[in-house]
């Protein structure tokens, strides 16, 4: 089957980010691309269908993330939809224990044959964040917590917070407006038993174009008092201030 992705542009692209590529990694990405395009035909996983931008908007988007990961960390991707930014995380940090969590099962079920065909071993999850926060299996279970969500930052907060174990980390994937969302995030979090521990900046270059993108790290400092995730409506409509 012939390849579906650029992957010397993938190989240039990480080398940008101090990130090295093998031969290997560079043919399970583009294994990741193909499966995700086929299965993209039978279920809604991404609108993002073109190889480049397959390439920059979500392996590149991902893979950033992972010089911030501790060795050996368990990691759950929260709302990991088509896998991201999980699955390229394990891909160039195959040391980590990889947890996907999403709520619907159609994904997992891609996930399960991805997850396969990539011989990736990885935990999936069919839950809400905010029913796995108070699961004892899976609360405050977690060294790192990753979410590329489009919810506010204050309200990714209250679902990752309470999955991360004490010193570990939760590390939102944000666009610019990932900033203004940390302020506003930093009492959310402090309820929530973390801190706003750092904003990295990282830049991906899309040919004339240069697409800003934030990684807004929470260190959990104490344990989520038990009363938290609450229900997702009122994550929404009333988040911690």
């Amino acid at each position: 089957m012939a390849g579906t992705i650029d992957k010397g542009f993938l190989r240039e692209q990480a080398a940008l980010h101090g990130i090295t590529l093998d031969d290997a990694a560079l043919e399970r990405f583009d294994l990741v691309a193909r499966m995700m395009l086929d299965w993209n035909t039978k279920i809604n996983l991404t609108t993002i269908t073109q190889p480049r931008d397959v390439v920059l908007k979500h392996f590149i988007d991902s893979m950033v993330a992972a010089p911030l990961l501790p060795e050996e960390a368990s990691l759950i991707d929260v709302g990991t939809g088509a896998g991201y930014p999980g699955i390229p995380l394990a891909i160039v940090r195959p040391d980590i224990r990889l947890t996907l969590l999403d709520s619907l099962n159609k994904r997992l079920v891609y996930l399960k044959e991805l997850c396969s065909a990539l011989e990736l071993p990885a935990g999936l999850v069919h839950a809400r964040a905010e029913d796995a926060g108070q699961d004892k299996e899976h609360r405050e279970g977690y060294d790192v917590a990753a979410a590329r969500a489009v919810a506010p930052l204050p309200v990714l907060c209250e679902y990752c917070l309470p999955l991360v174990r004490r010193g570990g980390i939760f590390i939102a994937l944000k666009g610019r407006e990932g900033e203004i969302e940390a302020a506003e995030a930093e009492r959310t979090a402090e309820v929530l038993g973390g801190r706003l521990s750092g904003i990295e900046k990282r830049q991906i270059y899309d040919g004339g174009e240069i697409m800003e993108r934030r990684l807004v790290v929470f260190e959990k400092s104490a344990p989520t008092p038990p009363k938290y995730p609450r229900n997702s409506a009122k994550i929404k409509k009333q988040p911690i201030k």
